[in-house]
């Protein structure tokens, strides 16, 4: 997301670095994709010898593109060329950026009125702390979900 904000595109190092204003205060920022790179960062981070006001940091090497719970074809992973589609696809759509759609325009003049309005926030943001992760079934030493009325 951010790098899509700043023009860049992704290194085959994991990170990407940048620098530009903001008014008068000039933000140092960095995105780094995998937790091998990320965990180099923050070794950097904590030596002194990289400093950044923002680090946006994606798990997955590549980001999500690469994610897991990606398909694979016949034992083949096909994350790259995936990723390579989908990168083709983002930088040749003719909508972009999800304020430019018409859709979500009409949405807004229609239902929300203004970004962060009080029934947007409603809507679209999350709680985290309001809610509860679904505990996970039981299993039979197969590895089958036994229902509850069965226990």
């Amino acid at each position: 997301m951010l790098l899509r904000l700043l023009g860049r595109s992704r290194k085959k190092t994991g990170l990407t670095e940048a620098t530009f204003s903001l008014k008068d205060t000039n933000l140092r920022i960095a995105v780094v994709n995998g937790l091998a790179n990320t965990r180099k960062l923050i070794e950097e981070i904590d030596s002194g010898e990289k400093k950044y006001d923002f680090v946006e940091v994606m798990a997955c090497p590549g980001g999500c593109v690469g994610g897991g719970g990606q398909p694979i074809h016949d034992g083949e992973e096909l994350a790259f060329a995936r990723g390579k589609n989908l990168y083709f696809l983002d930088k040749n759509a003719k909508i972009r950026y999800s304020h430019e759609n018409p859709d979500i325009k009409t949405l807004y003049e229609n239902y929300f009125n203004t970004p962060n309005s009080h029934k947007a926030h409603q809507v679209l943001h999350t709680d985290h702390f309001a809610w509860e992760m679904p505990k996970c079934p039981t299993r039979d030493r197969d590895g089958y979900i036994i229902r509850e009325r069965y226990l």
